[in-house]
């Protein structure tokens, strides 16, 4: 795979460098609420402009339905692009139309530009080949060069990430490198006690990497809205919380193959529960239970670990010499329940050890809760690309790259 530092060498200058980043951040109306993937691929751009390219940034943001939808505008990417990098940044309003081919041929040496929406072209994520190569060959016409740099959508066989580089010399930009490099350690060279922690809704979104880990890791610490399934295949009341039903028989298998293995699986020994799921938006106190894991009352739902529980979890992340967390431990965008995802990453922090928090939500909450990001070994931008590298999957934007 061509490094970035290895396509600047050969020289940029005059040239335009096409490159996919991952610009899909949360937005509450047009206001960016959280600005860190924009931050991240900031190095590559920046230095691909101070070396002469002309840049031409791509992204995607959102789900829109193949079709322009201003709801998914990366209207407002492009301005905070342009505030982190100092410099004006021109925005295309389509993706390969007249205003694209506009504003790429007006870029001088140096400067940048953001085209919009790449999934407002059904192309971009068709499952046809044709429909998809034919959005790439178009793309493929506003640039000289392709740079790789959308970590959280390495994983999606898309034209911009998948059949794009196969239209233009290739390179990997400083993101993804760092990404890889990272999750090389955590599978390759993890340094043992290997702690991985995981949360999040749905325990469907985690079965690949578990079953991955469970033949990896030391401990596998599990909270979130998917312990209820573990805790319910242990046969425990979980009342009304979020529940997978059609994944016990999944789960059960999961613990007695942890237990052969000497994979020590933790799951909450404590709760907060309510009746009613908090309001987020309106931040209004919350009124709930703490309640034993095995005795979660039939009308209550689990909305955060309890206090043992964070405290047993910090103790099993105390010693570990490589940490690996991915998704939050409850509802903490309510400040009632974020004290289990808090502790987690307090415990990180705490911890001697090289730790990383899989992207997606958790990297979310880190900067919600206002901890330093500096301080944990690595902030993946990207919580699915990581897993499903962890899974041991080919990530086709990183096949893509391979020379």
């Amino acid at each position: 795979m061509k490094t970035i530092d290895e396509l600047l060498a050969e020289g940029v200058a005059g040239k335009r460098v096409f490159v996919r980043a991952d610009l899909n951040v949360p937005l509450d109306g047009t206001a960016i609420t959280d600005d860190g993937r924009i931050r991240a691929v900031q190095p590559t751009i920046a230095r691909l402009a101070e070396a002469g390219a002309r840049v031409v940034v791509a992204s995607h943001l959102g789900r829109p339905k193949g079709a322009p939808d201003p709801a998914f505008s990366l209207a407002p990417a492009a301005k905070r692009l342009g505030e982190l990098l100092g410099a004006d940044v021109a925005f295309a309003t389509d993706t390969v139309g007249d205003s694209a081919r506009s504003v790429v041929a007006g870029l001088a040496d140096g400067q940048v530009a953001v085209i919009e929406n790449l999934r407002f072209n059904a192309g971009e994520t068709s499952k046809d080949d044709a429909e998809r190569g034919a959005f790439a060959d178009q793309l493929a016409q506003l640039a000289d060069v392709y740079v790789g740099d959308g970590f959280g959508a390495v994983h999606r066989k898309h034209a911009s990430v998948y059949d794009l580089p196969a239209r233009l010399p290739h390179a990997a930009g400083h993101l993804i490198a760092a990404e890889v490099d990272v999750l090389k350690k955590l599978t390759e060279e993890a340094r043992r006690p290997y702690v991985v922690v995981l949360g999040g809704a749905k325990v469907s979104d985690k079965l690949g990497v578990i079953d991955e880990l469970l033949g990896r890791a030391d401990r596998i610490l599990i909270g979130g809205g998917m312990a209820y399934t573990f805790l319910k295949a242990k046969g425990y009341e979980v009342g009304i919380s979020l529940l997978q039903e059609d994944q016990i028989p999944t789960v059960t298998e999961y613990m007695e193959r942890a237990e052969k293995n000497g994979v020590e699986l933790v799951l909450p020994v404590d709760v907060l529960a309510a009746k009613d799921f908090p309001d987020l938006k309106g931040k209004t106190p919350a009124e709930y239970i703490t309640a034993d894991a095995d005795a979660i009352p039939a009308d209550q739902e689990g909305l955060d670990i309890g206090p043992k529980t964070r405290e047993l979890f910090a103790s099993k992340i105390e010693d570990a010499a490589t940490v690996f967390w991915n998704g939050p431990l409850g509802v903490f965008e309510h400040p009632d329940y974020a004290g289990g995802t808090r502790a987690i990453a307090q415990a990180l922090l705490d911890s001697d050890g090289f730790t990383v928090v899989g992207g997606g939500d958790s990297a979310a909450a880190v900067r919600t809760l206002g901890f330093d990001e500096n301080a944990f070994g690595h902030i993946s931008t990207g919580g699915g690309a990581s897993l499903e590298y962890l899974e041991g999957k080919t990530l086709p934007g990183l096949a893509a790259l391979e020379d």
